[in-house]
């Protein structure tokens, strides 16, 4: 069979060729990269508000009484640290401390988390935990029962009826008629809600929300978007090569607090020294940096794009540690030109003000 015809469609695809999107493939399914433009887009998130379909991201619910226990086994943050109806950003390590995936962990009850996963990953994720659940706690992929949108921006959470939430606390609420969950999260740096709805009323609320003002935005946007504000991207950034301490992420590993697959790795790895690190950069000659460009001295860019808010090239790439610091001048290969440019203290973009 033709690969582009196993491709997957979320339940709004027929609403994204309506409108105009260019489709293109994306980790298994056909996604929308732009509507009008991928720097409008991203404008509109930055100034007022867009919606990204995100339907392709993955939903595995760990339902029983030791659903919290297994959940605090396999991931990198403490889940302790939050109580029910909080959502936590955290990792899916290996046992040598490397991300098989980075995700978020919705925390309903002690007998039921909801973790929220990369589309590329799903199968990993949910073959990797079904091999290892112990105890009373059962794992079920919810991926095709449920829609996500995005809806993001300093105007999005008063674009339509919303349930009051502080970050990363969600609730169960309807909102344009549909029954979600409402959660304070996202992937832009932006303020902003992520719904997750039944697939069969993903096109109402897609529809209510476009129709009250949000401009539906796409793949490309969300790269430039999670980028200026160095939100890693998983299979660019994150990788089963670097460990979460490399990819600068020690910060959603529980280390004193807990043990958890792939702790004693990230432990030995903290204590012996940590060789290459995850650094931003921006460019300072006119160029677009782009994955699997040359860093020198030594080095490979991860993630590269030309960032709409500040007009000029920026990226992610994995360096020598001693290469890693704030204003080290580096190179970046650009199509055989040696162009400079500069480590940067993350993110590169923040606003002034920021709700």
């Amino acid at each position: 069979m033709p690969e582009e015809t196993a491709l997957r469609r979320t339940p709004l695809y027929d609403r994204h060729v309506a409108a105009g999107a260019r489709i293109v493939p994306f980790a298994g399914w056909e996604m929308p990269v732009q509507y009008q433009g991928i720097i409008p887009e991203h404008l509109a998130v930055r100034t007022a508000a867009g919606v990204f379909d995100v339907s392709h991201m993955g939903q595995l619910e760990l339902r029983g009484p030791d659903a919290l226990a297994f959940a605090q086994r396999m991931l990198s943050n403490d889940l302790g640290r939050i109580g029910a109806g909080h959502a936590q950003y955290t990792l899916l390590l290996d046992d040598g401390g490397c991300p098989i995936d980075d995700l978020i962990a919705y925390r309903f009850a002690d007998d039921r988390v909801l973790l929220v996963v990369n589309a590329s990953r799903v199968d990993d994720d949910r073959d990797w935990l079904a091999g290892r659940l112990a105890g009373e706690v059962s794992l079920d992929d919810r991926s095709d029962d449920l829609a996500m949108l995005a809806l993001q921006g300093p105007e999005s959470l008063t674009l339509v009826d919303l349930p009051e939430l502080a970050p990363f606390a969600f609730a169960e609420a309807e909102v344009c008629g549909v029954r979600a969950v409402v959660a304070r999260t996202g992937y832009t740096g932006e303020p902003g809600v992520e719904l997750m709805a039944a697939a069969e009323d993903a096109d109402r609320l897609w529809d209510c929300i476009v129709g009250a003002g949000a401009v539906p935005c796409g793949l490309g946007a969300r790269d430039t978007l999670r980028l200026e504000v160095c939100y890693p991207l998983y299979g660019n950034d994150l990788d089963l090569d670097h460990t979460a301490l490399e990819a600068g992420l020690g910060w959603v590993c529980a280390l004193d607090d807990k043990d958890f697959t792939g702790a004693d790795a990230l432990r030995a790895q903290k204590r012996d020294g940590i060789a290459r690190k995850l650094a931003a950069f921006r460019m300072l000659e006119r160029g677009i940096p782009r994955q699997g460009m040359e860093i020198s001295p030594d080095g490979t860019v991860t993630s590269g794009t030309m960032s709409p808010s500040l007009g000029i090239g920026i990226g992610m790439g994995y360096l020598p540690a001693d290469d890693a610091a704030p204003g080290t001048r580096i190179g970046i290969d650009v199509r055989g030109r040696t162009l400079a440019a500069e480590i940067a203290a993350k993110p590169l973009y923040a606003k002034e003000t920021n709700a």
